[in-house]
């Protein structure tokens, strides 16, 4: 009886490692929507009418704290790469053949599926590609990246959602079709001619709900009141940015109704994402000037949902701090390939982490901080670098000044703390981010803010720093104790080894005394991570 029974255990576990690795994938990118417009998200702001993309949500993980990038190239650029914009050279709207554009040598998701996965997907986009100028010659760009099939768009914006110029597999042809809804019939197209003994991967990227503010089908939203003048439009932009969402969820449903009808629904993972913050036009902030294409909190934090057979205790919320590059690696390890840095070249940085592990429900968190930028060809007053960890945000402009945001009480951020008197709490926060960013990018001075004079030692290090259960602390001398203290200066642990277990503390920032045995005192940062 025993080889039947392992016959039959094996069996089934093949069974389920395939099913597993022929899931599909769909990436939906909505164009310039910031998290407050989704009641998901929010239900104190106004929000527009999108009962699927709300359904989505209850069915899978509402991801609150996402950044993307002030504009819309380098976070695409970001995701197809799992690179930072410093890395890609994209840090700007791409509009012409002048502008920095994304190198076709780059390694994109499609093709790490395409040709590496376990089982090999087949990788179509539909939509806004934006990450080339139109020319001739780059037309064919998203098929020779990995793609076996694109229609879609590269410009920014459209102008005119009724009446543009399409590229399909490389040929230019113009459509008078709307324009949400030709993009998922475009990406139902597909999908009804490929080969259908391999999972997808879709990145489907709507120019919606992107200005210019419009009328959509009445058959797709509630156009009542909507005039559709130019006056109209200038005075009630709202109203129409909601009805373009609006029918960009009745599209998304139209797709989801097809999923079903075709036994793909239950085996398809679908991250629905933004990929910058509202326009100012739009925005639900009182300051609309820390809105789209700037380095505020609003100006980069973008929806994001999670659902699929990969969700592991769906309808809840993660607070987990998530950068849209960290799509590259999650969708990698989506489609099985969990090993897909071997087929990146030794030489290239990728700055992807995987979420997997939080939307399996095994972990919180995967990051102790994100980072987002913008620079352009043309150097602005606006370009610069941001980063955040859980509660605090630092912003370092390019042209030398810093603002510096405590999110969890100031989330419109209105009180730069650098501009008056911080806590113990502030100060340990500004440095862990600003040497953060310091030693990621380069450049910039962090301000010299003491804590009770505490200066960093070089002499000694910590060992793992971030840490979630031990740490070592590495030099060459003798110690005479080790003492553990939180942001408030309170002393919370206490050891005179030099590697000792840690108790159970909050996650954060804490200060580690080093008190040798030559009686000097030295200082380490420490951030403690679960």
């Amino acid at each position: 009886m025993k080889k039947p029974f392992s016959f039959l255990v094996l069996s089934f576990l093949l069974l389920y490692s395939c099913a597993q690795a022929q899931q599909n994938i769909i990436l939906i990118i909505a164009d310039d929507v910031s998290p407050d417009y989704f009641g998901s998200f929010s239900t104190t702001t106004d929000t527009a009418i999108a009962p699927n993309i709300r359904a989505l949500g209850d069915q899978g993980i509402r991801f609150t704290k996402l950044w993307g990038a002030p504009v819309c190239s380098p976070v695409r650029a970001g995701i197809f790469t799992g690179r930072y914009p410093f890395r890609t050279g994209v840090g700007e709207v791409i509009t012409n053949m002048a502008s920095p554009q994304l190198d076709t040598s780059e390694v994109s998701i499609a093709e790490l599926l395409k040709y590496h996965a376990p089982s090999t997907f087949n990788a179509g986009s539909a939509g806004k590609w934006h990450l080339h100028a139109a020319s001739p010659q780059q037309r064919i760009f998203p098929n020779t990246m990995g793609y076996d099939f694109y229609s879609g768009n590269f410009s920014g914006a459209l102008t005119n959602f009724y009446s543009y110029q399409r590229i399909t597999n490389g040929l230019l042809d113009t459509v008078t079709n709307y324009a949400t809804t030709q993009t998922v019939n475009d990406a139902i197209s597909w999908m009804d001619t490929m080969n259908t003994s391999k999972p997808f991967f879709l990145w489907l990227a709507f120019n919606a709900p992107h200005s210019p503010y419009h009328i959509p089908p009445a058959t797709l939203c509630d156009t009542t009141g909507l005039i559709g003048t130019t006056a109209d439009i200038n005075a009630n932009p709202e109203k129409y940015f909601k009805a373009a969402i609006q029918a960009m969820d009745t599209e998304m449903g139209r797709l989801f109704q097809y999923l079903t009808s075709h036994n793909l629904m239950d085996s398809t993972n679908i991250i629905f994402i933004g990929d910058n913050g509202n326009d100012s036009k739009v925005a639900q902030i009182a300051n609309t000037t820390k809105a789209k294409a700037t380095l505020y909190h609003y100006g980069v934090n973008v929806p994001m949902i999670v659902k699929g057979p990969a969700v592991v205790n769906p309808n809840r919320n993660s607070d987990a701090l998530i950068n849209t590059p960290d799509l590259f690696a999650t969708i990698s390890e989506l489609g099985g390939l969990m090993n897909w840095k071997s087929f990146i070249p030794t030489s290239t940085v990728v700055d992807s982490k995987s979420f997997l592990p939080i939307i399996r429900n095994q972990l919180l968190s995967t990051r102790n901080w994100i980072f987002t930028e913008q620079f352009k060809s043309t150097p602005a007053a606006s370009d610069g670098k941001t980063i955040r960890n859980e509660n605090y945000h630092l912003i370092r402009l390019d042209n030398g000044t810093e603002q510096f945001y405590n999110q969890s009480i100031d989330i419109e951020e209105n009180v730069n703390l650098l501009s008056g008197t911080m806590n113990a709490v502030d100060i340990l926060n500004y440095h862990f981010l600003c040497d953060t960013l310091t030693a990621l990018v380069g450049g910039g001075i962090c301000q010299p803010l003491m804590l009770h004079d505490i200066h960093e030692s070089e002499e000694i290090s910590l060992f793992p720093n971030p840490s979630s259960n031990y740490v070592e602390v590495r030099c060459l001398q003798n110690i005479a104790y080790i003492k553990l203290f939180d942001a408030m200066g309170k002393q919370v642990f206490y050891s005179t080894q030099k590697t000792f277990a840690l108790p159970s503390l909050a996650k954060g920032l804490y200060i580690v005394e080093i008190q040798l045995m030559n009686s000097t005192r030295m200082y380490k940062k420490l951030f403690i991570s679960y």
